[in-house]
């Protein structure tokens, strides 16, 4: 079925434990930093989600639990119908049908290793092909990523935007259901970033591939996703299709986050269009009710008292937020 999620997580937490540093006697108790707090979401076969926040909002970690890096404090991973999480996974089964593109090339990608390799490692590891096997999906990794199928280098021989379709090759090449994209034009160039957008929607059509995406860009969550997440402090705050949530923001993050990126008019030396007042809390000791609440104009007493759960305020657009009806006519 078309609808039906590859990946789904149920109440997601994952929390790491602060240490006590240097006082041993500390007495009030052990600490841990929300990461993921409390997420659920699904990515339909085929399509894109994006997972959009600022720097520290959690989304990052969010990725890295999905696919086992770190495993999570409690909750559900469902992928491609069987839950994974815990104990319940079988790495191997689960990497040749999951893949991630991190956002750093360079820290992705051995250095004293020819690229050729670094693409078949996975292939001999998770598939047990042959090296002539390995040769061939190789060479078709190569091409399908725009690169030469006899490009024998290594990483310090490659620009930024190659090294980037090195690693890209090299998670296509097991023919995954789903790749966990992590920032994966950030480190680029402008010219190059477009470049590499359309290479990854090119790649989804031809090999039927669902995407999560993590980035902090939304103008490359617009062009890319068909649905976006909106993830602050550790929560998901806003969810739904992709131009309903950008056009019509209804959560004052989403909105804020929306309006505070740069436009592209070089007549506005105005580059920004707002700014989200305030500081990103405490993802040990974060604020009690909504977490935005502190930062937010529209907050009142219950803001602060009650955390709001994620309502469908239209079709397949949910917020969660006291007081949606005062953002409604915002535009």
């Amino acid at each position: 079925m078309a609808n039906e999620a590859i990946l789904k997580t149920v109440n997601l937490k994952k929390y790491f434990p602060v240490g006590a540093g240097f006082n041993p006697f500390r007495r009030d108790g052990q600490k841990y930093v929300h990461a993921v707090d409390d997420v659920s979401l699904s990515i339909p076969r085929g399509n894109t989600v994006a997972v959009v926040g600022e720097s520290g909002c959690g989304k990052s970690t969010l990725a890295r639990t999905v696919i086992l890096l770190t495993e999570p404090t409690s909750g559900e991973v469902y992928f491609d119908g069987k839950r994974i999480d815990g104990a319940r996974a079988n790495p191997k089964e689960v990497y040749r049908n999951m893949q991630m593109v991190f956002q750093d090339p360079d820290s992705s990608l051995d250095p004293k290793m020819a690229i050729t390799r670094s693409i078949g490692e996975p292939l001999r590891e998770l598939m047990n092909y042959s090296d002539a096997e390995i040769k061939s999906i190789v060479r078709e990794s190569l091409l399908s990523v725009g690169l030469p199928p006899d490009f024998e280098r290594y990483p310090r021989q490659l620009s930024g935007g190659q090294k980037q379709r090195v690693a890209i090759a090299r998670a296509i090449s097991t023919h995954p259901k789903l790749v966990i994209l992590d920032e994966p034009t950030s480190a680029l160039d402008a010219s190059v970033q477009a470049q590499i957008l359309t290479l990854l929607v090119e790649l989804q059509k031809k090999f039927d591939l669902s995407y999560m995406l993590i980035t902090h860009n939304i103008a490359v969550a617009k062009y890319l996703a068909d649905t976006v997440a909106v993830m602050y402090s550790g929560k998901v705050v806003e969810y739904g299709p992709t131009l309903t949530v950008i056009d019509r923001p209804r959560h004052p993050y989403t909105m804020a986050l929306i309006r505070s990126a740069p436009i592209p008019d070089p007549w506005n030396r105005n580059l920004l269009q707002t700014e989200i007042r305030g500081e990103v809390p405490s993802a040990i000791n974060p604020p009690s009710g909504c977490r935005f609440n502190p930062r937010c104009p529209y907050a009142e007493a219950i803001c602060s008292q009650q955390a709001p759960t994620l309502e469908e305020i239209s079709p397949s657009h949910f917020v969660a937020c006291h007081f949606t009806d005062k953002t409604a006519d915002v535009t």
